[in-house]
């Protein structure tokens, strides 16, 4: 992956579809320890917003490649003073050796790529969540052995999640079908690009009605309908999201092979019932653990092995 070595994942839209499968092979081969690598480096962990996945993943992978990890609250740095992002970003980059980032706005995840050397990772932003995405990749592909041809059907609000399962799916060839009410639709620019990167090997769909998009999917995924800064709608949404609920009713028309995935926390007994979380179809364990192993692969292919 030395095609890799030094660049930001900022976007999934940054990977080619032959890095990602790339990626989820060496993802594989970290997992099942049929691939032993090492990077004594360190990665900086600089969180805007609340995280327990993405942390301790990319904490875990990293110490487990050999390097170290400093995590850097803005609330404890000059960040939460107002330091310029600038100057955090030339400083930031004479120390460390990598840096992810969970921040609100996507521009702030650039503003740190034209400022600093090293690569940038985008842990999260309102627009995209490119490593979650990585980990989805990687179980769907433990499930069916390939990607390309599959459906995979979102349900719920068009946020990050929706978005960067978008361009994920387009890259890899799968058929990827968005279901939310017609207010809550993803970033309108993200689904033509994903639309231009699909092209005619795998169908992009949008739509409002969540039985036509759960009919025949091999894959029901969902998240949370209110995000992180959207809690004061967190009540008000209920009633609009409630039709995308992912239950045992919306899985029988699925394929009948379907998984059900959801990129955490959930609301049980909101967008997903309790029974499909904990019932046979759900990968959710998998899913989440593969955070960590899809992550191991991208920083080492971002640093470079020793």
């Amino acid at each position: 992956m030395e095609a890799l070595k030094g660049r930001d994942l900022l976007s999934l839209a940054d990977l080619s579809a032959e890095e990602i499968k790339e990626l989820l092979h060496l993802a594989a081969g970290l997992k099942s320890h049929t691939v032993n690598l090492r990077c004594n480096k360190v990665l900086g962990l600089l969180f805007y917003k609340a995280s327990t996945r993405t942390r301790v993943s990319f904490s875990v992978a990293m110490y487990q490649l050999g390097g170290q990890v400093i995590d850097l609250n803005p609330n404890v740095t000059q960040v939460s003073r107002g330091e310029p992002l600038a100057d955090t970003a030339r400083v930031l980059d004479r120390y460390l050796d990598i840096l992810a980032i969970r921040t609100f706005k996507q521009e702030d995840l650039q503003a740190f790529a034209n400022y600093a050397k090293i690569p940038i990772i985008n842990a999260l932003s309102d627009l995209e969540h490119p490593c979650q995405v990585l980990a989805d990749l990687l179980t769907v592909q433990e499930c069916f052995g390939s990607l390309a041809g599959l459906t995979l059907t979102y349900l719920g609000d068009g946020n990050n999640m929706a978005n960067s399962l978008l361009l994920g799916g387009a890259l890899v060839g799968m058929n990827v079908r968005i279901a939310t009410p017609q207010q809550y639709q993803p970033d309108a620019t993200v689904v033509e690009q994903a639309k231009k990167i699909a092209g005619d090997r795998a169908e992009v769909t949008i739509t409002n009605d969540p039985e036509a998009a759960a009919k025949g999917a091999h894959v029901l995924y969902t998240d949370v309908w209110a995000s992180m800064g959207q809690e004061d709608e967190a009540n008000a949404r209920i009633p609009v999201f409630q039709p995308y609920q992912v239950n045992d009713e919306l899985l029988s028309i699925a394929d009948p092979s379907a998984i059900v995935l959801h990129c955490l926390p959930a609301h049980r007994g909101e967008e997903i019932t309790d029974e499909v979380m904990e019932g046979e179809k759900s990968r959710v364990w998998e899913q989440a653990e593969n955070r960590m192993h899809a992550q191991k692969a991208l920083l080492v292919s971002l640093l470079g092995a020793d």
